[in-house]
Protein backbone atom coordinates (compact mmCIF):
# COMPACT_ATOMS: atom_id res chain seq x y z
CA UNK A 1 0.00 0.00 0.00
CA UNK A 2 1.34 3.57 -0.75
CA UNK A 3 1.29 5.37 2.43
CA UNK A 4 1.36 8.92 0.85
CA UNK A 5 -1.79 8.77 -0.97
CA UNK A 6 -4.45 11.01 0.18
CA UNK A 7 -7.65 8.72 1.02
CA UNK A 8 -9.78 11.10 -1.46
CA UNK A 9 -6.79 9.37 -4.35
CA UNK A 10 -7.15 6.15 -3.14
CA UNK A 11 -11.25 6.45 -4.30
CA UNK A 12 -11.61 5.17 -7.61
CA UNK A 13 -15.20 6.01 -9.30
CA UNK A 14 -16.56 3.65 -12.03
CA UNK A 15 -18.34 5.94 -14.21
CA UNK A 16 -20.25 2.93 -15.71
CA UNK A 17 -23.68 5.97 -16.83
CA UNK A 18 -25.14 5.19 -20.22
CA UNK A 19 -26.74 8.76 -20.52
CA UNK A 20 -23.66 11.68 -20.96
CA UNK A 21 -25.46 14.33 -19.22
CA UNK A 22 -25.96 11.88 -16.04
CA UNK A 23 -22.34 10.77 -16.46
CA UNK A 24 -21.48 14.50 -16.90
CA UNK A 25 -23.42 15.84 -13.25
CA UNK A 26 -22.33 13.04 -11.50
CA UNK A 27 -18.28 13.63 -12.60
CA UNK A 28 -18.88 17.55 -11.56
CA UNK A 29 -20.46 16.38 -7.96
CA UNK A 30 -18.30 13.96 -7.09
CA UNK A 31 -14.59 15.49 -8.71
CA UNK A 32 -14.14 16.63 -5.04
CA UNK A 33 -14.34 13.24 -3.42
CA UNK A 34 -12.72 10.95 -5.86
CA UNK A 35 -8.92 10.38 -6.81
CA UNK A 36 -9.81 9.32 -10.39
CA UNK A 37 -12.64 8.39 -12.60
CA UNK A 38 -13.18 5.25 -14.31
CA UNK A 39 -14.10 4.77 -17.61
CA UNK A 40 -14.91 1.55 -19.12
CA UNK A 41 -15.99 -0.67 -22.22
CA UNK A 42 -19.63 1.12 -21.69
CA UNK A 43 -18.23 4.86 -22.12
CA UNK A 44 -15.75 3.47 -24.57
CA UNK A 45 -18.03 1.63 -27.04
CA UNK A 46 -20.65 5.09 -26.74
CA UNK A 47 -18.10 7.55 -27.60
CA UNK A 48 -14.49 6.28 -27.30
CA UNK A 49 -11.43 8.36 -25.95
CA UNK A 50 -13.33 11.85 -27.41
CA UNK A 51 -16.47 10.82 -25.13
CA UNK A 52 -13.79 10.37 -22.46
CA UNK A 53 -12.54 13.76 -22.57
CA UNK A 54 -15.96 15.05 -22.25
CA UNK A 55 -16.91 13.71 -19.41
CA UNK A 56 -13.51 14.22 -17.53
CA UNK A 57 -13.27 17.59 -18.45
CA UNK A 58 -9.12 17.09 -17.47
CA UNK A 59 -9.49 15.25 -14.16
CA UNK A 60 -7.13 12.14 -14.55
CA UNK A 61 -9.23 9.18 -15.62
CA UNK A 62 -8.21 5.18 -15.74
CA UNK A 63 -9.46 3.82 -18.99
CA UNK A 64 -10.46 0.26 -18.15
CA UNK A 65 -10.04 -1.08 -21.67
CA UNK A 66 -9.31 -4.78 -20.63
CA UNK A 67 -7.69 -5.40 -23.96
CA UNK A 68 -7.05 -8.51 -24.99
CA UNK A 69 -6.09 -9.43 -28.54
CA UNK A 70 -2.61 -9.78 -30.65
CA UNK A 71 0.23 -7.75 -29.53
CA UNK A 72 0.19 -5.49 -32.60
CA UNK A 73 -3.71 -4.55 -31.91
CA UNK A 74 -3.36 -4.09 -28.10
CA UNK A 75 -0.03 -1.86 -28.68
CA UNK A 76 -2.28 0.23 -31.36
CA UNK A 77 -5.30 0.63 -29.30
CA UNK A 78 -3.01 1.35 -26.04
CA UNK A 79 -1.22 4.81 -28.96
CA UNK A 80 -5.24 6.00 -29.06
CA UNK A 81 -5.63 5.63 -26.02
CA UNK A 82 -2.52 8.06 -24.78
CA UNK A 83 -2.76 10.76 -27.68
CA UNK A 84 -5.81 12.21 -26.75
CA UNK A 85 -5.54 15.70 -23.77
CA UNK A 86 -7.25 14.41 -21.45
CA UNK A 87 -4.54 12.95 -18.66
CA UNK A 88 -4.48 9.21 -18.39
CA UNK A 89 -3.33 7.45 -15.43
CA UNK A 90 -4.46 3.79 -15.93
CA UNK A 91 -5.25 1.34 -19.16
CA UNK A 92 -6.10 -1.74 -18.59
CA UNK A 93 -5.05 -4.93 -20.55
CA UNK A 94 -5.63 -8.86 -20.12
CA UNK A 95 -2.37 -9.89 -22.22
CA UNK A 96 0.46 -8.35 -24.34
CA UNK A 97 1.99 -5.95 -21.27
CA UNK A 98 5.25 -5.50 -22.64
CA UNK A 99 4.09 -4.30 -25.89
CA UNK A 100 1.32 -1.91 -23.88
CA UNK A 101 3.88 -0.20 -21.83
CA UNK A 102 6.16 0.47 -24.98
CA UNK A 103 3.23 1.83 -26.95
CA UNK A 104 2.28 4.42 -23.88
CA UNK A 105 5.84 6.02 -24.31
CA UNK A 106 5.49 6.96 -20.48
CA UNK A 107 2.50 8.82 -20.94
CA UNK A 108 -0.12 6.39 -18.87
CA UNK A 109 0.76 3.26 -16.54
CA UNK A 110 -0.40 -0.30 -17.37
CA UNK A 111 -2.67 -2.75 -14.90
CA UNK A 112 -3.03 -6.27 -15.59
CA UNK A 113 -6.55 -7.58 -14.51
CA UNK A 114 -5.82 -10.82 -12.79
CA UNK A 115 -8.88 -13.12 -12.69
CA UNK A 116 -12.38 -11.27 -12.84
CA UNK A 117 -13.87 -10.00 -9.50
CA UNK A 118 -17.22 -11.72 -11.18
CA UNK A 119 -15.46 -15.07 -10.84
CA UNK A 120 -16.31 -17.99 -8.26
CA UNK A 121 -13.17 -19.36 -6.47
CA UNK A 122 -14.49 -22.68 -6.90
CA UNK A 123 -15.03 -21.85 -10.47
CA UNK A 124 -10.88 -22.32 -10.99
CA UNK A 125 -10.80 -25.00 -8.49
CA UNK A 126 -11.03 -23.26 -5.54
CA UNK A 127 -9.45 -20.59 -3.78
CA UNK A 128 -5.51 -22.04 -3.85
CA UNK A 129 -5.96 -22.17 -7.51
CA UNK A 130 -7.33 -19.31 -7.84
CA UNK A 131 -4.82 -17.18 -5.78
CA UNK A 132 -2.16 -19.06 -7.82
CA UNK A 133 -3.27 -18.12 -11.05
CA UNK A 134 -3.24 -14.68 -9.78
CA UNK A 135 -0.02 -14.53 -8.39
CA UNK A 136 1.36 -16.11 -11.75
CA UNK A 137 -0.19 -13.31 -13.59
CA UNK A 138 0.79 -10.71 -11.61
CA UNK A 139 4.32 -11.80 -11.84
CA UNK A 140 4.25 -12.43 -15.57
CA UNK A 141 3.24 -8.83 -15.46
CA UNK A 142 5.53 -6.84 -13.25
CA UNK A 143 8.58 -8.16 -15.47
CA UNK A 144 6.97 -7.47 -18.49
CA UNK A 145 7.13 -2.92 -16.96
CA UNK A 146 3.33 -3.24 -15.66
CA UNK A 147 3.32 -1.01 -12.69
CA UNK A 148 0.76 -2.94 -11.27
CA UNK A 149 -2.11 -5.33 -10.93
CA UNK A 150 -6.07 -5.53 -11.11
CA UNK A 151 -7.07 -8.30 -8.41
CA UNK A 152 -10.09 -9.07 -5.74
CA UNK A 153 -9.62 -7.84 -2.14
CA UNK A 154 -9.14 -12.02 -1.60
CA UNK A 155 -5.91 -11.80 -3.16
CA UNK A 156 -4.55 -8.88 -1.96
CA UNK A 157 -2.22 -10.19 0.69
CA UNK A 158 -0.85 -12.35 -1.45
CA UNK A 159 0.39 -10.17 -4.32
CA UNK A 160 1.94 -7.98 -1.52
CA UNK A 161 3.53 -10.57 -0.30
CA UNK A 162 4.76 -11.79 -3.38
CA UNK A 163 5.70 -9.04 -4.80
CA UNK A 164 6.24 -6.30 -2.54
CA UNK A 165 5.30 -2.77 -1.67
CA UNK A 166 6.20 -0.67 -4.94
CA UNK A 167 3.64 -2.90 -7.30
CA UNK A 168 0.49 -0.85 -7.54
CA UNK A 169 -2.45 -2.60 -6.53
CA UNK A 170 -5.98 -1.96 -7.64
CA UNK A 171 -8.80 -3.42 -6.04
CA UNK A 172 -12.47 -3.72 -7.68
CA UNK A 173 -15.56 -5.41 -6.07
CA UNK A 174 -15.31 -2.99 -3.33
CA UNK A 175 -18.43 -2.92 -1.49
CA UNK A 176 -19.27 -0.35 1.15
CA UNK A 177 -20.72 -2.32 4.45
CA UNK A 178 -23.51 0.07 4.59
CA UNK A 179 -24.81 -0.41 0.88
CA UNK A 180 -26.72 -3.06 -0.91
CA UNK A 181 -26.32 -3.42 -4.58
CA UNK A 182 -29.25 -5.36 -6.20
CA UNK A 183 -28.93 -8.29 -8.48
CA UNK A 184 -24.68 -8.28 -7.43
CA UNK A 185 -22.84 -9.68 -9.93
CA UNK A 186 -18.91 -9.40 -7.97
CA UNK A 187 -18.20 -11.98 -6.23
CA UNK A 188 -15.00 -11.72 -4.64
CA UNK A 189 -15.85 -8.49 -2.41
CA UNK A 190 -14.79 -6.46 0.63
CA UNK A 191 -15.34 -3.31 2.21
CA UNK A 192 -13.01 -0.24 1.04
CA UNK A 193 -11.34 -0.45 4.71
CA UNK A 194 -10.89 -4.23 4.46
CA UNK A 195 -9.27 -4.14 0.89
CA UNK A 196 -6.81 -0.95 1.84
CA UNK A 197 -6.02 -2.94 5.32
CA UNK A 198 -5.10 -5.63 3.14
CA UNK A 199 -2.41 -3.36 0.90
CA UNK A 200 -4.71 -2.44 -1.86
CA UNK A 201 -3.32 1.07 -2.83
CA UNK A 202 -6.80 2.13 -4.74
CA UNK A 203 -10.06 0.77 -4.57
CA UNK A 204 -12.93 1.23 -7.30
CA UNK A 205 -16.51 1.70 -6.36
CA UNK A 206 -19.10 2.04 -8.90
CA UNK A 207 -22.69 1.03 -7.80
CA UNK A 208 -22.80 1.86 -3.95
CA UNK A 209 -21.84 5.50 -4.96
CA UNK A 210 -23.63 6.24 -8.37
CA UNK A 211 -26.89 4.59 -7.32
CA UNK A 212 -27.13 6.50 -3.78
CA UNK A 213 -29.57 8.95 -3.77
CA UNK A 214 -26.69 11.40 -2.71
CA UNK A 215 -23.68 10.05 -4.74
CA UNK A 216 -21.65 12.33 -3.15
CA UNK A 217 -22.18 11.99 0.20
CA UNK A 218 -21.62 8.21 -0.72
CA UNK A 219 -18.24 8.70 -1.28
CA UNK A 220 -17.57 11.29 0.99
CA UNK A 221 -18.31 8.96 4.00
CA UNK A 222 -15.56 6.68 1.84
CA UNK A 223 -13.28 8.43 2.07
CA UNK A 224 -14.19 9.33 5.66
CA UNK A 225 -13.67 5.76 6.47
CA UNK A 226 -10.55 5.33 3.98
CA UNK A 227 -9.45 8.52 6.15
CA UNK A 228 -9.64 7.11 9.09
CA UNK A 229 -7.34 3.98 8.88
CA UNK A 230 -4.38 6.58 8.95
CA UNK A 231 -5.17 6.73 12.91
CA UNK A 232 -5.47 2.90 13.55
Amino acid sequence: MNATLRAEDRLIFALDVDDEDRARALVRRLRPHVGLFKMGLETLMAGGMARVARLAEGHPVFVDAKLHDVPATVARSVRQIVKGPNPVRYITVHNCVREAVEACEGRAAILRVTVLTSIEARDLGGHEALTARVLRRAEEAVRAGAEGVICAPAEVRAVRAALGRDVTVVTPGVRPAWAAVAGDDQARTASPEEAVRAGADRVVVGRPIRDAERPEEAARRIVEALSALGSE
